[in-house]
């Protein structure tokens, strides 16, 4: 999916040189560098469960970009990951941090193991020593590769891994605690990070919702007030989501879970589901809401919003969309294709509509690792994406404008420091 993304605005970039022949052969050959993965780990190793036995867990850590230092993007674990979604992943942080300005490479690591089936202690011995195995290669540092949290990662395990790395090949760097970003508030972490991407989710809808040209363009009244919405996914991204658009006004007429949907058409209390969630560990059964039975991602609303895994807008189920902005909380929830039938739709889709996480990052490393507030530095560029569309005469096409983006920051970044060698 990225590939594909990628292609279509380095195509457009090309396109643009056109007109001065002597400037394409350089262009061409940094938007291959740029597309290439620079650099790969893979490694298995050996876990003495519980019970006795041994099994081998894989892992890998994708440096896709060193444009800028240190490198910088989430661990997940999943029983589904592999070397080819660790690239990916580790390529769309490096265009989101260029995006928002945020001077990171792009980075992503994966742990192929399943967490629900593993204790706390074994997974404690997991994440220990995938960090020690990359420390070893040169994979984690506050200066190299800084890591944090991403699929079912959070505090706990970015907790491990610094405590992992300060006491052994980290232990002469006085910095050695911003090997993470997203550790635990007494660890060093930054207050307000939980709620960061949800609020990151608000500002991408508000940019669009609050421009008339927009919601011209696909028949809505401009204003947060009175919306409908519908959330896939009531994790920690979900959740906050959930609570900023009900704060400002929005109307939550479904959310929907790995274990079932719930629904009602005046409107779910985040604050309410939320107490009901924690205390029956799921939102199934919820008193002031229906269980609904089709697709969540279908219901008619004005604002659909994708907060769980890959790939969840297809060509399959894109047609059957009924929202008129999708706003996209995960990473890479739609496929080229669903993208593509949105366009003829009419569908606005706000592409990585949670990138305040990056800046609270950004924030979280500049902190640990020097002292310094550089937060205004940092702030969302959706004002640019919609300058680049503008140009490029994209239209709705919002996700190709901010690939663009992210290619013009990257770009200037080459041209201007060089390589070294």
């Amino acid at each position: 999916m990225v590939e594909t993304f990628y292609g279509r605005a380095a195509s457009l970039a090309l396109q643009s040189a056109a007109g001065r022949p002597g400037r394409l052969p350089w262009l061409r050959g940094l938007l291959e560098t740029i597309r290439s993965c620079s650099y790969m780990l893979e490694v298995a190793f050996p876990l003495r469960r519980d019970g006795g036995t041994w099994e081998v867990v894989q892992g890998w850590r994708a440096q896709h970009s060193q444009h800028r230092l240190p490198c910088k993007g989430g661990v997940r674990f999943s029983s589904s990951i592999g070397v080819d979604e660790v690239k990916a992943l580790a390529a769309l942080m490096t265009y989101k941090c260029a995006v928002v300005d945020v001077p990171f490479g792009g980075a992503v690591a994966g742990v192929r193991i399943d967490p629900r089936k593993y204790s706390e202690h074994e997974l404690e011995k997991i994440t220990r020593h995938f960090t020690i195995e990359m420390a070893k290669k040169g994979f984690i540092g506050p200066g190299i590769d800084v890591l944090a949290p991403d699929v079912s990662t959070g505090e706990r395990e970015m907790c491990w891994i610094a405590d992992t790395y300060t006491h052994t090949l980290g232990y002469r760097d006085i910095n050695a605690l911003a090997c993470v970003t997203g550790k635990s508030i007494s660890q060093g972490g930054v207050q307000g990070r939980h709620s960061a991407t949800g609020r990151g989710v608000l500002h991408g809808i508000e940019n669009y919702i609050n421009n008339t040209h927009y919601t011209d363009c696909i028949g809505m009244s401009p204003g947060l007030p009175g919306k409908t919405f519908v959330l896939q996914g009531f994790g920690k991204v979900g959740l906050h989501t959930m609570k900023y658009l009900h704060q400002f006004g929005a109307r939550c007429i479904c959310v929907g879970e790995t274990d079932g949907a719930i629904y009602n058409p005046s409107g779910i209390n985040p604050k309410e589901l939320e107490d009901y969630e924690r205390g029956h560990g799921t939102i199934v059964g919820f008193p002031k809401a229906e269980p609904y039975e089709g697709s969540i991602l279908e219901v008619p609303c004005d604002i659909l919003i994708p907060a769980a895994i890959e790939k969840q807008l297809t060509r399959e189920n894109a047609p059957r969309v009924q929202a008129k902005i999708i706003a996209e909380a995960a990473n890479g929830p739609t496929t080229p294709a669903a993208h593509d039938i949105f366009l003829q739709r009419n569908i606005l889709v706000i592409p990585g509509a949670s990138e305040q996480d990056i800046v609270y990052a950004g924030l979280a490393y500049t902190m640990e690792h020097s002292a310094k507030h550089t937060a205004a530095s940092q702030l969302l560029s959706p004002q640019q994406i919609m300058d680049v569309a503008a140009r490029y005469n994209l239209g709705l096409d919002q996700r190709t404008a901010a690939y663009l983006c992210a290619l013009e920051k990257v770009l200037t970044v080459y041209n201007e420091a060089g390589f070294t060698y």
